[in-house]
């Protein structure tokens, strides 16, 4: 599997990472080592998690997700293998991005992760009430420690990226090697026009989230009554317009034209967007997996890219 640049970073990833917040979750710990060793030997090496994954379930605390990672590292699952991706700022036990609370919940993931380094630590947030120079500082004492590889940010504005950015410079301190925005043949906003011009001029890395539209993007959803009794019904259903089912006519020529699915070209659309490096999508089985690294390698011709494109406008 051929391997992208994450920013200027030294560190190269394939091109997809597997979004970890269902581990411990929807997939349960057996699955979710089934998941990753699936996803390890078909060639991909990125685990995206998160502290706070999965705090929003009914008798779930926090540190899940991560901690179902460290137990397969433990059960022989081989640390060089793969790159731990992980977040802080959002869980309410660890919020923001003090440089205290940085040092804190570092701690706890590497203890939780079963690791003594973390591939990517991000800012899973903005915390306008801390100084930029604190925090940036703060990840630049634990690059120097050998605790963090590199930094990102998530969620950040293209304004709030690059005072991140000069900050860093200012400062001689470790700088933000990418960014998590959400994006996807329908939603690119995010990324098209100011962010995706930073991360040109700066060289810095896009690693996306909802790359499948909560789902909508796969075709199963073409009609409210497709909604009913789905968990994702009322995310989905802003999908429902001119605009989306526009997208699920292409997408269904597209995949006719290429015998693949169309979350397949969906992902393979994302795979082949020149300012993306790496998509982020989850699976809760391994045939769902498989259809994911499927679309990875699908090769969109330019017409069929383009056809996508004028879609999704």
């Amino acid at each position: 599997m051929s391997q992208r640049p994450l920013g200027r970073s030294g560190l190269s990833i394939a091109p997809l990472v597997f979004g970890g917040n269902v581990f411990g979750w929807t997939a349960d710990e057996a699955t979710s080592f089934r998941l990753i060793d699936a996803f390890v030997d078909g060639g991909f090496d990125a685990i995206d998690t998160a502290d706070v994954y999965s705090a929003w379930v009914p008798g779930h605390e926090g540190g899940e997700s991560e901690a179902v990672i460290g137990r397969w590292l433990a059960a022989g699952g081989q640390r060089d293998r793969i790159k731990i991706l992980t977040k802080v700022a959002k869980w309410p036990k660890r919020p923001g991005l003090s440089a205290a609370n940085i040092v804190a919940a570092l701690e706890d993931s590497l203890r939780r992760l079963n690791t003594d380094h973390v591939d990517l630590y991000q800012s899973h947030e903005d915390d306008e009430n801390t100084p930029l120079d604190e925090t940036l500082e703060a990840f630049d004492r634990l690059v120097k420690a050998g605790k963090v590889r590199a930094i990102g940010a998530s969620n950040f504005t293209p304004d709030r990226l690059e005072a991140s950015l000069k900050t860093s410079a200012d400062k001689g301190v470790v700088r933000y090697e990418s960014i998590q925005p959400k994006f996807n043949l329908y939603d690119r906003d995010e990324v098209e026009g100011p962010l995706a011009d930073l991360a040109a001029r700066e060289g810095i890395g896009i690693i996306p989230f909802y790359g499948l539209a909560a789902g909508f993007l796969t075709g199963k959803y073409r009609s409210e009554a497709d909604l009913e009794g789905k968990a994702r019904g009322r995310t989905v259903k802003g999908y429902l317009n001119d605009k989306g089912l526009r997208i699920l006519a292409a997408l269904d020529e597209a995949a006719q034209a290429t015998s693949a699915t169309p979350a397949q070209v969906a992902l393979a659309w994302i795979v082949a967007h020149p300012a993306i490096t790496a998509p982020i999508a989850s699976a809760t089985s391994v045939a769902q997996l498989e259809e994911l690294l499927a679309g990875v390698r699908l090769t969109l011709s330019p017409e069929v890219i383009a056809a996508l494109d004028a879609a999704g406008r």
